[in-house]
Parts: C-alpha cells; sequence; structure tokens
C-alpha cells in the first residue's frame, strides 16, 4: 500500500465552503434571502457576491466559509432549506484540486468544476474568523 492511499485524517480539514450558486434576478433574490437565513442562524464567514462565473465555478456565487464546529448544524439545515439553489459544499485540505473535485458534496445538481485554476497543494488556508452573530436557532 501506497502513502497516498491511506485514509486522510479528519484533522486535515481546516475550515469548509459552501459555495451558493445562482442564475438570474430571480435566483439571486433566494440566494439573498437565504444568505439572510445563515447570517441569522450560524457563526460563518460570509464572502464576496460573485455576480458572474469565477474561478472554477460554472455560474455566479457567493462562499460561505465555516469552520467544522459548525458542519453539523450548518449543512444539514442547507439540505431542507436551500431553496432549490444549487450548493457546492466542500472543506479545505490545503489541497484545492482535490478538495473541490474530489472530496466535496452537492446539494442540488451538479455543476461543472473548472480545474484548471485550481491547484494541487495550497501553502495554508486563510484563517477564519465568522463575522456573523447567530439570533435565531436553526
Amino acid at each position: 500500500m501506497c502513502k497516498d492511499d491511506l485514509p486522510l485524517k479528519l484533522d486535515k480539514i481546516e475550515s469548509y465552503h459552501a459555495h451558493v450558486y445562482f442564475d438570474g434576478s430571480e435566483q439571486r433574490e433566494t440566494a439573498e434571502l437565504l444568505r439572510e437565513e445563515i447570517a441569522e442562524r450560524f457563526s460563518v464567514l460570509l464572502g464576496r457576491w460573485h455576480d458572474r462565473p469565477v474561478g472554477p465555478h460554472a455560474l455566479a456565487m457567493y462562499q460561505v466559509a465555516f469552520l467544522p464546529v459548525e458542519f453539523a448544524r450548518l449543512v444539514p439545515w442547507l439540505m431542507v432549506n436551500r431553496r432549490g439553489l444549487t450548493i457546492l459544499i466542500h472543506p479545505n485540505t490545503g489541497e484545492p484540486k482535490s478538495d473541490h473535485l474530489e472530496r466535496a458534496l452537492w446539494l442540488g445538481a451538479v455543476l461543472e468544476i473548472d480545474s484548471a485554476p485550481l491547484s494541487d497543494r495550497e501553502d495554508s488556508e486563510v484563517e477564519i474568523v465568522p463575522h456573523t452573530r447567530p439570533t435565531v436557532s436553526p
């Protein structure tokens, strides 16, 4: 068995990203509502709006960055409250290409991810300091 065949240890996951995709003004409005609901319920770092495809992503989107401690609350909530939007959720292990293409999970449609802008290795994920303060329960 070679080293690359060994299971990846969970402590290698520094954080997660959820990419919330939208297409057109109606879906953007839905994405705005979802973003507000996420901010009310979870300790996350909400990323900028990208009203056109950026990086490896095929549609307009915004990113929600969160620590592993929020995964068990946020991801199930998104599963049942995504309002028909497509969401990509991936870990950040320092291997962006594998994280986006092999270790990701999709809520809704599976979209094409362009692997060209993704690197095989990244020194370290930027520290996530949540800027939301939950005011209601999930």
